[in-house]
């Protein structure tokens, strides 16, 4: 099997973690925050995420990303919850940048979402590790991170783990 790495942030890093545990092919998701190597250095809300390249890609990585947060808005909050990318190679750079220029035709508005140099990363508390699996029946979590697994489900099918997301329905 051949792992790779690439990390991401564009909200809440509860939310952020919950999407990419529910994808067939993430082996593991590390909730915290993320500094990059260029003009971002300050920590914002992301998640690193480790994957198998022989079940899932890079690009279907991004573009679930992109799909579940608001990629096209550049609110109040996005030097807690940066729209990014981070990659930890000049290859995977080139690659990302060219992947959000063609995926930028599936949406309405522009992206911006940027991608980055990872740099760092910081563990959030352990409490909130995996948050939204250990209390999927919090207002939170079925206001805010229902929907965006629901687009899982519905738009990405393929790529979903209908097992963990569906048990997760049925605890509630």
């Amino acid at each position: 099997m051949s792992f790779s790495k690439i990390a991401v942030g564009g909200g809440c890093h509860w939310c952020t973690e919950a999407v990419f545990l529910s994808l067939n092919g993430v082996n593991k998701v590390e909730q915290g925050f993320v500094s990059s190597q260029d003009f971002e250095e300050a920590f914002s809300e992301a998640v690193v995420v480790t994957y198998n390249n022989s079940l899932i890609s890079m690009r279907d990585l991004i573009e679930v990303h992109l799909h579940t947060h608001k990629s096209t808005s550049a609110h109040s909050f996005r030097h807690k919850y940066r729209s990014a990318i981070y990659v930890y190679s000049k290859k995977d750079y080139v690659r990302a940048t060219n992947m959000l220029n063609a995926l930028n035709l599936d949406f309405d508005q522009q992206l911006i979402t940027k991608v980055h140099y990872f740099k760092q990363f910081k563990p959030s508390e352990e409490r909130f590790h995996d948050y939204y699996y250990a209390n999927p029946e919090k207002p939170f979590c079925e206001t805010y991170i229902s929907p965006k697994l629901k687009t899982i489900l519905t738009k990405f099918g393929k790529l979903a783990n209908r097992e963990k997301i569906n048990a997760s329905r049925e605890a509630i």
